[in-house]
Order: structure tokens, then C-alpha cells, then sequence
């Protein structure tokens, strides 16, 4: 099978396709036949050296992706079978024609989606809902403050956040993509190149503050982020792009606010936990995707490219050009 591969860390000038031994299903495992996967942080990360796969999970970039059950291996207990149209999360190996995924991670496409919108949900929208119900416990008419508001998680966020009655607010740059995060729901959008989001999200709050935040920047945010905190907000770090080294009074402004800081990432998490999540996520999200669901979600996808211009899509997202998740289709 055809997989994106790299020989070293480094630039996506680094990428190319090879040809690999295609995976064979073990115990409990089903083989998906790959229509679609989409592109994550962490697979730019992996790319450059700075985040390897968890161990027991295949080197090829791709954390999920939609396609069809070519194989059912020995222990599977159903209800999967050959054909089925599926979503997968994975730990790794989703840039390829085929991979193997333990059947209690297998998703069902939801109703009028196609494989490649399919392929944009099972890592950012389990990242978005593990943060706000399983981790920030976001309770109705709360306030949410999503930074990276119009990236992959940033878009699940907005929507998972009025599907849970509660008030979603985003940073993001420029104003074209603040509107669009309105368009979503987002209640308000800050553009933190130009305006003060802390000061902002204070002033939309009536000087109470927010009572979650779901933060991928990390370090250079630390200020702003606690001083914009309500008391007794939760503060949840789930990604490093401002740098993970913090220098200040930190831990005496979050005791002042009885404030928790919460860090969290899904892709080292267990199988368990994985499937409970999965199975969670199932349950109370799914069907929301469905033309007859009251509150649709719907997952936004920026561009698609065919596999063999992945070095394209790397530089796409590794520039923040992107509008929601970056797909790539098998050939």
C-alpha cells in the first residue's frame, strides 16, 4: 500500500509516498480500507521530530480518517462488517491506503456526511468534547474561551459548546475568521494579534470572567489567560504552540481564584480509555450530525488534497492559513 513517510525529521519538503506492507488485523482489530484522513498538530509535530507515536502505534502520520471494513480479525464481536462505511481514531497510521483499528474505536459515518467529512471528525471532535465535558465539565449558561477558535478542535469546540448550552467565545485572526466563528455560534471572537483578549473577554463578562478555557498555546499565554479567569474557572491545556515555559507568580494568582489548571491529551491515552470515550461520544453526540437532528453539527473543512500533495498540506496549516480541518484523500 501506498503510506507518507519522511527519513528524517524536518521541513514537509521531507514527505513523500512509499510503498509499505499493508497492516494485517490481530485479535479484536478490523482493517479499514482508507477513502479519507485529515491532518492534526500532532502529525506536524511527529513530522518535525517533536512528538513521537505512543508505543505499539504504527510511525505513519494520521491520528483519523474514514474509508470502509475490508477485513474483520480474529475475537471481533460485531456489529461490524465487510463494506461498512466507518470512522476511525487512531494513535497513528491514517495517511495510508489501509490501516488496522481496534474495532471499539470504529465509529459509524453519520447520516448525509461523505467519507472525507467523516474523516474530519473522530480526533478534533473527541478532543473537543473529552475537554469540555470529561475534563472542563462545562455546566449550562457557563463561559467558554476557545483559543485557536477556527482550527480543527477550535470549530468542534464552538458547536460542542451550544450543543451543551453553554456560551462559546474564540481568539483568532484575521476579523474573516472571527465572522465565521460567529457563524457557527460563537457569541464573540477576539483577534489576538490585535486587541487584548483577556481585557475583552472581561468586559463581555461583565468583569466575572470566564469559566473554562480549552488552551493549545500554553506559555505565552499564562497571564492573560488567569487574569481573564473566573473564580473557581478551570483553565484546560491540551497544546503547546506558545511555549511550555511559564515565568511568574502562576501558582499564587490560581490559588487566589481557587482555579484548577487541568492538562490533558488523548492520543497517549489508553485503548480503555479510548473506547469509553468513543462509546460516550457515540451516545450523546452522533446523531447530532444528522439532517434531522435540532442542533446540526457539522464538521468544517477547509481544503482537501489528493494524498500525493501532502507536502502542500503540511505547509497549508503550518503557515495558520486554515479554516477547520485539512483533508487528504487516497487515491
Amino acid at each position: 500500500m501506498l503510506a507518507v513517510h519522511f527519513d528524517r525529521p524536518g521541513g514537509p519538503e521531507n514527505l513523500y509516498l512509499k510503498e509499505v506492507p499493508t497492516p494485517r488485523p490481530g485479535e479484536g482489530e478490523v482493517l479499514l480500507k482508507v477513502a479519507a484522513s485529515a491532518l492534526n498538530r500532532a502529525d506536524l509535530l511527529q513530522r518535525q521530530g517533536q512528538y513521537s507515536p505512543p508505543p505499539g502505534a504504527s510511525s505513519i502520520l494520521g491520528l483519523e480518517a474514514s474509508g470502509h471494513v475490508a477485513e474483520l480479525g480474529p475475537g471481533c464481536r460485531g456489529p461490524w462488517k465487510i463494506g461498512d462505511a466507518a470512522m476511525a481514531l487512531l494513535p497513528g497510521g491514517g495517511q495510508a491506503q489501509y490501516v488496522t483499528v481496534p474495532e471499539g474505536l470504529l465509529m459509524p459515518v453519520p447520516k448525509g456526511l461523505s467519507l472525507p467529512q467523516a474523516a474530519a471528525i473522530p480526533e478534533a471532535w473527541l478532543t473537543a468534547f473529552q475537554l469540555l465535558h470529561c475534563v472542563g465539565g462545562v455546566k449550562e449558561g457557563e463561559t467558554v474561551l476557545i483559543h485557536a477558535g477556527t482550527g480543527g478542535v477550535g470549530t468542534a469546540a464552538i458547536q460542542l459548546t451550544r450543543l451543551f448550552k453553554a456560551i462559546p467565545l474564540v481568539t483568532t485572526s484575521p476579523q474573516e475568521k472571527i465572522e465565521m466563528a460567529k457563524r457557527l455560534g460563537a457569541e464573540a471572537g477576539f483577534d489576538y494579534k490585535t486587541e487584548d483578549f483577556s481585557e475583552e473577554a472581561l468586559k463581555f463578562t461583565k468583569g466575572v470572567g470566564v469559566n473554562v478555557i480549552l488552551d493549545c498555546i500554553g506559555g505565552s499565554y499564562w497571564e492573560k489567560n488567569v487574569h481573564c479567569l473566573a473564580p473557581d474557572g478551570r483553565w484546560v491545556l491540551y497544546g503547546l504552540m506558545g511555549g511550555g515555559e511559564v515565568n511568574g507568580p502562576l501558582l499564587s494568582k490560581l490559588l487566589c481564584k481557587r482555579a484548577s489548571l487541568q492538562a490533558s491529551l488523548l492520543r497517549a491515552r489508553d485503548k480503555k480509555y479510548k473506547e469509553a470515550l468513543v462509546r460516550s461520544f457515540t451516545d450523546k453526540v452522533l446523531t447530532h450530525f444528522s439532517p434531522e437532528s435540532a442542533v446540526r453539527l457539522q464538521p468544517v473543512l477547509d481544503n482537501t488534497f489528493p494524498l500525493a500533495d501532502v507536502r502542500k498540506a503540511h505547509e497549508r496549516m503550518e503557515a495558520n492559513l486554515n479554516v477547520g480541518k485539512i483533508i487528504l484523500e487516497m487515491p
